[in-house]
């Protein structure tokens, strides 16, 4: 295996240093969401829950103990409790848009990584060929060990940058829809939080009213 990735050329290398990035950031990026993925429905019913009894310091509290992404966007939506709606959902978002970077950082690094390993085979390729050329016109074609030289350094860039290419294109589809499956959790979650929140607002201006009313009388 060794003598083949030296047969390759020097073009192996960061073909071969890709690989390993991917690999890397591929584990980070499943380990990261498999940690959130629990937390993000469980915590927000734990702090749905403790807004319905009133608890808005101990949710904020929650929050502020809990860090992953739901967490923050929950804890901008309560930190502005007692605003309107339209300003409760734009912090929400505004807070979303900052953890979603946080959720799909590195994957475009993983995208890079598969579109640029196959042209670097491509490049070894061109380079071999050049190589075998270059034999032909030194050496004639009565040297076919020379000749295959340069080909073998061809085909081999060439497999092993879609040796690469492969694994790391599914393996980024499959993070993005992880990622995609998260966002709509975390969308769904706000969403309950901004109603809760803005129920309990209208709530107490209702009684307001009420005790207005009452005090006139």
């Amino acid at each position: 295996m060794f003598e083949l990735f030296n047969k390759g050329g020097f073009l192996m290398y960061p073909i071969f240093f890709s690989s390993l990035l991917a690999i890397a950031i591929f584990f980070e990026r499943m380990f990261y969401l498999k940690s959130i993925k629990t937390s993000t429905r469980k915590f927000g019913n734990r702090i749905s829950d403790l807004i319905r009894k009133g608890n808005i310091n101990f949710a904020i509290s929650a929050c502020r103990k809990n860090i992953s992404p739901i967490s923050q966007i929950i804890l901008a939506a309560l930190l502005k409790h007692g605003s309107s709606r339209d300003e409760i959902k734009e912090v929400i978002e505004d807070t979303a848009r900052q953890e979603v970077t946080i959720l799909e950082r590195n994957l475009p690094i993983l995208a890079t990584i598969a579109n640029i390993a196959p042209l670097l085979g491509l490049l070894g390729t061109v380079f071999g060929m050049i190589k075998a050329f270059q034999v032909v016109s030194v050496v004639g074609v009565g040297n076919p060990e020379a000749l295959a030289g340069g080909i073998s350094e061809a085909l081999l860039t060439t497999a092993f940058g879609l040796s690469v290419a492969i694994p790391t294109i599914v393996a980024y589809n499959y993070l993005a829809h992880r990622v995609d499956r998260q966002i709509k959790e975390m969308e769904s979650t706000s969403v309950e939080i901004l109603e809760l929140l803005t129920i309990k607002e209208d709530a107490k201006e209702e009684g307001v009213k009420i005790d207005e009313i009452s005090s006139h009388q």
